[in-house]
């Protein structure tokens, strides 16, 4: 996945500016990022604060963890499922 040029802080400064005032159209080409990318942001860091936004992310890189710990635990069940079903 390609990492961002942008961090969570930047991108929330980027949304209080066009809550102040400025056009999405100056803002996008002030920063050098797409329309389509600054309403994703939108979606995702409207109405945060920074903390907030932090603590989104921990739970997000919990969250993937918690999946990739599952699906190994799942991987090892199919396996030995299918270790004990052979006949010897």
């Amino acid at each position: 996945m390609k990492r961002s040029r942008f961090t969570e802080e930047q991108i929330i400064s980027i949304l209080r500016e066009q809550e102040a005032g400025l056009s999405v159209t100056e803002l996008c080409g002030k920063h050098g990022v797409s329309s389509p990318t600054f309403y994703k942001w939108k979606a995702k860091y409207g109405g945060l604060d920074v903390s907030e936004a932090r603590r989104l992310k921990a739970l997000e890189d919990e969250n993937a963890k918690l999946k990739r710990m599952l699906a190994d635990a799942m991987l090892d069940n199919v396996a030995l499922k299918d270790l004990l079903g052979k006949k010897w």
